[in-house]
């Protein structure tokens, strides 16, 4: 397992968790849609989230929410790009590119992004080969289906061997494609075409994963099993994100996807104090 993940001239210490916030600019994600897609406002949440301990910026500029719509490589670049290029030229933390679209992922790389998180995988056409050239760390995510219907009674036999048994099979064929190994990660992805108890399952054995020997991200934060648990709305799911990230944390996971990012980055600091206390 690497201890140290290079994105762009960056580097992030895996020895520790390290905390990506979540900045969506669009109209229509399930938390924050519509709050920061103006560049002042992004640039604004950014630096917010810089200040609370966040060490990767996710801009996505496409929902991936339970029955969103899909959005077209022009409307995704127009709304991302002139984000990316705003943080990368005042704010020195990490960003990510919150993307499956291969121009999208071009794009974002040449505005400052050195991260990709695709919830699709590398699975749209011609983008693993943009990922393999453009040389930055890439999260493959495990998605059951697609975002409009992902949520449709999704059924498995055993959740975790098979959305384990998936991730390797991505993991080899981006390798296979000239991806060096230590430029991916993997991400169980969580809600994403999953029932409470599948959800509930991956993080009950979320350790498994580790065998994989690639670094594990993790994105709970406001989801809705939370609420399913807790009978909460999204608007009061940090107690219950931030027990889902702690726990994540304590099996093995290396980056927390979170919105409440101060919150999350000292749950996770005190879960590592006494993890690595002797």
């Amino acid at each position: 397992m690497i201890d140290t993940l290079v994105c762009g001239g960056k580097s992030l210490d895996l020895t520790a968790p390290q905390v990506m916030g979540i900045l969506n600019v669009t109209p229509d994600s399930f938390s924050d849609g519509g709050l920061f897609v103006s560049v002042d406002k992004a640039l604004q949440q950014a630096r917010r989230m810089l200040a609370e301990g966040a060490s990767i910026i996710d801009v996505g500029g496409e929902s991936t929410r339970p029955g969103a719509s899909p959005v077209s490589v022009a409307e995704e670049i127009a709304r991302v790009i002139p984000i990316i290029e705003a943080i990368a030229r005042e704010l020195p933390v990490v960003i990510s590119a919150d993307t499956s679209k291969p121009e999208v992922m071009r794009a974002a790389v040449a505005a400052g992004a050195g991260f990709i998180n695709d919830v699709r995988a590398l699975r749209e056409e011609g983008a693993v080969e943009a990922a393999s050239a453009l040389g930055v760390p890439v999260c493959l995510m495990h998605m059951h289906g697609a975002p409009r219907s992902m949520q449709e009674n999704p059924h498995y036999h055993d959740v975790v061997s098979e959305v384990k048994s998936f991730l390797t099979q991505r993991v080899s064929r981006c390798v296979d494609a000239g991806i060096a190994r230590e430029h991916l990660l993997i991400d169980p992805g969580f809600g994403f075409g999953k029932k409470t108890e599948h959800n509930l399952s991956l993080i009950r054995h979320l350790d498994d994963f580790l065998g994989l020997d690639i670094p594990l991200l993790v994105g709970v934060s406001r989801k809705s099993s939370i609420g399913a648990v807790l009978e909460r709305p999204v608007t009061d799911r940090l107690p219950g994100s931030l027990a889902l990230a702690t726990l994540a944390s304590w099996m093995g996971a290396h980056i927390i996807r979170a919105h409440d990012v101060a919150a999350t980055v000292d749950a996770l600091k005190i879960c590592h104090a006494v993890k690595t206390a002797n």
